[in-house]
């Protein structure tokens, strides 16, 4: 019987303040240039000042990308031009497809530990970018949990399994890149082996500290993972994580603000699109 060829850090990344929409804070980690793929960027919002968050993300376009948000606490609000209109809470996610366009808002909401959530970008493969756009809420009671005295596992999307084969698969089964995505909660001393052959696989550390591999990851930072079959993950003080696997598209990334194609004239076409009122199609 093979070994388990267990991954381990080969990149550390930390998320970097930053603000977007109508002034949130928010810390951030991106890579357009392939690192990732077929993750493109994860933002974490998290304060316990609404003048950080309140103004929120008014009414804006994308185009060429899938979105992940997921709430840790308080709540956001979704608006789009297709007519969705929805709110979640801790616990829940919103998955939007923006395909060839969308145009949405999302506001916060509190609660007594302020507004703390992410939001993932995942790359389309150029075939899927100006495909029809389409939105799903997903809530906390949806979504599977791998429990145990030391650990927790809440699977959003994709299959995840511990090393003695017990397996969760999320509910989001249209994350592009074959996505999966979950919450990592380890208490003081837990210990989590996972089954782990993604192509890509990366872990973001946003409370304590994780042995991930060999490696101490402290809150605020994303580990990419070398290849290998299995993740091992340990914490001596406790932390949280969230955890993102997929399969790269390989594709050339051209990048301008909510637009992401595969070419400048694709993201030229894009701009005049949204200017003259076509982008949504």
């Amino acid at each position: 019987m093979t070994a388990p060829l267990l991954r381990q850090v080969d990149r550390l990344q930390s998320s970097q303040p930053s603000q977007d929409g109508d002034g949130v804070k928010i810390k951030r980690i991106h890579d357009f240039g392939g690192g990732l793929d077929p993750f493109l960027m994860l933002d974490e919002l998290g304060s316990d000042r609404p003048d950080d968050y309140i103004g929120g993300f008014p009414p804006h376009p994308h185009r060429g990308i899938q979105t992940l948000t997921y709430v840790i606490h308080g709540g956001l609000t979704h608006e789009d031009h297709l007519g969705h209109s929805s709110t979640i809470h801790a616990g829940d996610a919103q998955w939007m497809h923006t395909g060839r366009g969308i145009i949405h808002s999302e506001m916060p909401l509190t609660d007594h530990h302020g507004l703390h959530a992410f939001q993932l970008w995942l790359n389309l493969a150029a075939s899927e970018k100006m495909s029809p756009a389409d939105y799903r809420d997903v809530r906390g009671g949806e979504m599977p949990r791998l429990a145990g005295a030391e650990a927790e596992l809440i699977a959003l999307g994709g299959r995840w399994a511990r090393d003695d084969g017990e397996a969760v698969t999320g509910p989001l089964d249209a994350l592009a890149g074959s996505g999966g995505v979950a919450h990592l909660r380890l208490a003081a001393g837990g210990k989590l082996t996972l089954q782990a052959d993604a192509p890509t696989l990366l872990a973001y550390v946003f409370e304590g500290e994780l042995e991930v591999g060999d490696a101490l990851v402290p809150a605020g930072h994303l580990a990419r993972l070398s290849k290998g079959d299995h993740l091992a993950l340990a914490s001596a003080t406790g932390g949280q994580a969230l955890l993102l696997a997929g399969t790269p598209h390989r594709e050339t990334v051209a990048h301008y603000g909510p637009f992401v194609m595969n070419s400048q004239a694709e993201l030229q076409q894009a701009l005049r699109d949204y200017r003259d009122g076509t982008l949504t199609g």
